[in-house]
């Protein structure tokens, strides 16, 4: 991933909408992401992340 932040894309939680650079506040975006491509699925990419620790650490229990 590269350092360069000022050209990766963030998805904000509050308007749904994908942005280059870092334009909103930190709380209110995630990311960052390669492409705007991928800044787009990032609810999707979340949930994914989240049920697959989820998995994991039921597993370790």
């Amino acid at each position: 991933m590269s350092a360069d932040t000022e050209h990766q894309f963030w998805y904000n939680l509050n308007t749904g909408e994908v942005e280059e650079g870092m334009v909103s506040p930190a709380v209110e975006r995630v990311g960052p992401f390669e492409t705007r491509a991928e800044a787009e699925q990032a609810l999707e990419i979340l949930r994914a992340n989240s049920a697959k620790w989820a998995e994991e650490e039921a597993a370790e229990e």
